[in-house]
């Protein structure tokens, strides 16, 4: 998916930078959209990639999710706003947004792991203290 987002991002930046069909966003605006839509499909592609080392890591998963929704729900909402004038979903942008920023909170509780308690060596069986 990070890689699909990749490809899209790319397309949508080749036809910012050669069309000027914007209809309801300013061009810093989708620019903005677009640098986000990039960031977050790499961090979709880390997602995957960590993913296979940690299956069962729920925090990486919902990273991965909240990715994907801020992807669709701020990127794709403004470009199809910028190019197409739907304004349906502008109220979701926000969410968008942080759904981004939690998806890297849950990223990074992905591998915060509980520091381990410490544990004197144990005592050699001849009560020998030489090491």
């Amino acid at each position: 998916m990070g890689a699909f987002m990749a490809a899209l991002s790319v397309i949508a930046s080749a036809y910012a930078s050669h069309g000027n069909s914007l209809i309801g966003s300013s061009p810093a605006m989708v620019q903005a959209s677009l640098n986000l839509l990039q960031f977050h499909s790499i961090g979709l592609i880390l997602v995957g990639i960590l993913g296979q080392s940690r299956p069962s890591e729920k925090r990486l998963l919902a990273a991965g999710v909240l990715f994907l929704l801020g992807c669709l729900m701020f990127s794709i909402n403004i470009l199809m706003r910028a190019w197409y004038d739907v304004q349906t979903f502008r109220s979701l942008v926000p969410w968008g947004g942080t759904c981004f920023i939690l998806g890297w909170l849950a990223f990074a509780l992905a591998y915060v792991r509980k520091s381990p308690q410490l544990k004197p060596p144990p005592a050699s069986e001849s009560g020998d203290q030489t090491h």
